[in-house]
């Protein structure tokens, strides 16, 4: 047998040896020489056993159909053969046989005997290189092999030595002597291969039938050479069973280690081992190629030096050290590894190792890759306290952030201010431009609002168009009042939106703690409050909480309830404010506004139940009843008289608009010219291809289409040179106060009324009540008047009757304008040189007041009057007509940042002593 064969061979069975006794020792040795040499010997004898028993799945997995497959080892193809390489042995044997025939025979060999001899030796000589040739070719090649270098030798031996015998030169027992040795020689060698041991024998032996010519040799022979084969498939099946049951057992011996192996080179877990100073024993290959190093090369580490415990965290840090310093068993530790430019997290286990004394020897454990688990967490953690949108913090992150600040152990600090943002017309956005036109605002919004707060507070954003800015320490009022405004401000300014204009504004609520709330409920409870507070002065405003607002709320939730139950009891009802021609001073026609008188409360201003209307979406209902209704009552009406309908942004936006004006108009058989759509500049707010394709299906129906309240809103004139305007109203804020000393209204109202004209377009001044506005407005081109100069708005039956009378119009009214006053019903009392009189303030201005109560005051009378319990002011009689006058104060009244006269927003005054009054003033 060969030495690489016998090598071979060897490797294999050490192999499982090594995997038995591994199996049967209860505490193996973790000690790094032997750990390495174990760990060597089983590698290498996994490499021979795999390179033996080739494994489908390996080579599937190791081996591309198009790569070349790398030469074998010799080792390997020794294994495999049919013959071996080296027979040493067997030339000796042949060579000694023949010397010993030489010394021992009475005659020299013949030619006949002589050359076959020589022959067998010559040609047994070469076998090495013979073997090298055919090793790596195919069976075929093999087997011609085998009977040119093992099969003619034996024979030509076998036929020299018999008829050497045969001539009488060598006597027959050393002739059969040789023949043995070579034949047991030639079965030991081949003794792998069955077939190849009785190959080999018939051709040893057949030369002595062959040299003797012995025909009852040559039957023998015959029924040997069946037997043989016989005997030879009995024993190769019975071989194939034994080989199929050692390869069986292998496996299993080596089971275990494959599956380890496999489960390291797929990088889901990996090994590792330490000595009892926390040295690397042993470390899975896959660690040390994440790291950029070899294994050995961590070997003799510590453990630790696989880790970034800084970047881990002192937790992570002690705890390891901990149990490293304990000797007690870990589980799932989270580490982050120390791989420089990735970030790469582990989770390790161990357990202690102790010998057959009880000796500690060292740490065995696994580890997993924990990076995918740990940015999934990351994800999640982020979703659940950020917002996927915006990336500001989410509504949970905000509660959380406020709840820790109120319940701070120390009451100083529990101090912060809580301000509550919701933007205004963003719904119009939404329904006009889509929602993910909406979402890239609500991007922009939550940019801006950053870096309008910056350090000093923390963003989020609730939901929707809502967010919330938490200021965390004890800040000056008016230092919140101007972020407040700062936000306002910064939200307001215009966006661009996929190549689009796009204007939205913000209004906000504030609370303060511990002022206004000691709880992060109510702290949120009461900004919301001060945020509806902000919506109803007007939006665009910032609010502070106050105790008076929930009652406000309370009002407001009622009113919404009231609205939906007029809406279902039809309590709404359309009144008509005439307009007339500045030219014929006719009637051209009316404007439907909307009243609701409450059964209870009375009449409801518009602009209160209007905008609740438009917040809550009933302004759709509202809005298609309006115009279903101002069409029946036109149909009632002159053929020459219109009615302007108001129509909100959100029925502009309405793809079914055309559809409900077509029926209105169909359904009350009025002529599409009769009726006209007055629309805010808000539609233009998304300068796009649906507000075009609006205009232009409204058009179509032949309806005109007025701008109303033009210059108040964020004008634009693009907009005009496309949008098919039949009129342009101005907005009475421009027409108040337009006749004043260095007023510039007149010059606004000149411009307008000049654009209008230019453009073919007609003007309504709106709200003119004194006799110098209409003047006013006359002189500067208007083509109509609209206003309490001419008529306040009548209800059908008064504007049917009102017609019946004729179209000419007569204008009546104060000649001069006065300051806005506000209708009101409070009780004061009035001090006149230390008598003291009880009246009732009707309405009230920041100049003056109507007041009933006394009779027959003379003009120039200066009274002192406890307008609330906080606010005495002085004022002189100008007018006086029975129990009513009209006082003018001596200095004008301040309004609140919501707009409100300041003075008549506390609680009213009771009747008084003078003293009482003197100490008030």
């Amino acid at each position: 047998m060969s030495g690489g064969s016998r090598s071979a061979i060897q490797r294999v069975r050490r192999a499982s040896a090594d995997a038995q006794s591994r199996e049967q020792d209860p505490a193996p040795s973790v000690f790094p020489e032997p750990a390495s040499q174990s760990t060597a010997s089983t590698a290498n004898a996994r490499d021979v056993v795999r390179e033996v028993l080739p494994d489908r799945r390996v080579e599937e997995r190791r081996e591309p159909v198009l790569t070349r497959r790398p030469e074998p080892s010799r080792d390997v193809l020794e294994l495999k053969e049919i013959f071996p390489r080296e027979w040493h042995y067997m030339l000796l044997v042949m060579i000694a046989a023949i010397g010993a025939g030489f010394a021992m025979s009475s005659a020299w060999p013949s030619r006949l005997s002589g050359v076959p001899l020589i022959l067998s030796v010559l040609l047994m000589a070469p076998l090495p290189k013979v073997w090298d040739l055919v090793a790596a070719r195919s069976m075929r090649h093999k087997l011609a092999a085998a009977t040119f270098a093992i099969f003619l030798p034996l024979f030509l031996f076998g036929y020299g030595k018999n008829e050497w015998a045969v001539e009488g030169g060598l006597t027959w027992d050393v002739t059969v002597v040789a023949m043995l040795a070579v034949s047991s020689i030639s079965v030991v060698y081949l003794r792998r291969t069955p077939a190849m041991i009785f190959a080999a024998q018939i051709a040893l032996w057949a030369a002595i039938v062959a040299a003797t010519g012995s025909l009852v040799g040559f039957v023998a022979l015959g029924i040997g050479f069946v037997l043989a084969v016989l005997v030879t498939r009995e024993q190769m099946r019975k071989a194939a069973q034994r080989e199929e049951f050692r390869l069986m057992q292998e496996r299993v011996a080596t089971r275990a280690q494959d599956i380890l192996t496999d489960y390291e080179e797929t990088g889901q877990g990996w090994f590792w081992e330490t000595d009892r100073r926390s040295l690397l024993t042993y470390v899975s290959p896959p660690v040390a190629e994440a790291l950029g190093k070899q294994a050995e090369d961590l070997l003799g580490q510590p453990l630790t030096s696989l880790f970034d415990l800084q970047v881990t965290g002192g937790e992570g840090e002690r705890t390891l050290m901990f149990h490293l310093s304990a000797r007690s068993a870990f589980s799932e530790l989270a580490v982050r590894a120390a791989v420089s430019g990735d970030e790469r997290w582990w989770a390790i286990s161990g357990r202690p190792l102790y010998d057959h004394f009880d000796n500690f020897i060292g740490f065995r454990g696994s580890g997993t890759d924990l990076t995918e688990r740990k940015r999934s967490q990351e994800h999640a953690t982020r979703l659940a306290r950020y917002d996927s949108l915006t990336g500001l913090a989410n509504r949970f992150q905000m509660g959380q952030a406020l709840e820790k600040i109120v319940s701070a152990p120390q009451e100083a600090n529990r101090h912060c201010s809580v301000l509550l943002l919701d933007l205004d017309r963003f719904k119009h956005v939404n329904d006009t431009m889509g929602h993910p036109a909406g979402d890239a605002l609500l991007k922009q919004v939550a940019q801006r609002l950053e870096r309008a707060v910056g350090k000093l507070g923390q963003v989020g954003r609730l939901g929707g168009d809502e967010f919330q800015v938490i200021v965390p320490t004890r800040t000056d009022r008016n230092q919140i009042a101007s972020l407040g405004r700062d936000i306002i401000n910064s939200l307001s300014q215009p966006y661009s939106i996929d190549g689009q204009r796009v204007v939205i504004g913000a209004s906000v609520g504030i609370a303060t703690a511990p002022d206004d709330g000691s709880t992060s409920e109510a702290l949120i409870r009461n900004a919301d409050l001060a945020l509806y507070a902000a919506k109803d002065a007007g939006r665009g405003r910032y609010h502070f909480y106050s105790q008076d607002l929930h009652a406000e709320a309370e009002a407001r939730s009622q009113l919404e309830d009231d609205l939906r139950d007029a809406i279902h009891k039809g309590e709404l009802q359309l009144f008509y404010q005439p307009v007339i021609s500045c030219e014929s001073e006719k009637i051209t026609g009316f404007e439907a506004l909307m009243r609701w008188q409450h059964p209870v409360k009375g009449w409801v201003s518009p602009q209160r139940f209007i905008e609740t209307a438009e917040d809550t979406g009933m302004i759709q209902q509202i809005g298609e009843w309006a115009l279903r209704k101002a069409c029946a009552d036109l149909a009632t009406w002159p053929e020459e008289v219109r009615v302007a309908v108001n129509v909100s942004p959100v029925q502009f936006a309405n793809l079914q608009l055309p559809t409900v004006v077509a029926n209105a108009l169909a359904h009350a058989q009025v002529h599409p010219s009769r009726l006209e759509l007055e629309i805010t500049e808000s539609v233009f707010l998304q300068d796009d291809a649906g507000t075009d394709a609006m205009f232009a299906a409204l058009k179509k129906l032949g309806v005109r289409l007025a701008l109303d309240d033009f210059g108040t809103g964020y004008s634009s004139l693009g907009y005009l040179k496309k949008a098919p305007f039949d009129k342009i109203k101005i907005d009475q804020s421009f027409v108040r106060g337009a006749t004043q000393e260095g007023s510039r209204h007149g010059a606004i109202i000149a411009s307008i009324t000049s654009l209008a004209h230019a453009l073919g377009m007609d003007t309504t001044a709106e709200g003119v009540e004194t006799l110098d506005e209409l003047e006013l407005v006359r002189m500067h081109g208007c083509t109509h008047v609209q206003g309490f100069i001419y008529e306040r708005p009548l209800s059908f039956e008064d504007a049917t009757e009102r017609l019946a009378s004729g179209l000419a119009a007569v204008a009546r009214g104060p000649r001069s304008s006065r300051a806005p006053r506000q209708t009101m019903l409070r009780k004061v009392v009035l001090d006149h040189n230390g008598n003291l009189y009880n009246g009732v303030v009707k309405n009230i201005s920041t100049t003056g007041a109507l007041i009933e109560g006394l009779w027959n005051v003379p003009v120039g009378t200066i009274f002192k009057v406890q307008i609330s319990q906080k606010h005495l002011v002085t004022c002189t009689a100008r007018w006086c007509e029975d129990d009513r006058m009209g006082v003018e104060f001596a200095n004008p009244l301040q309004r609140d940042g919501a707009g409100r006269i300041a003075a008549i927003q506390g609680e009213a005054a009771a009747s008084r002593s003078p003293e009482s009054l003197e100490k008030a003033g």
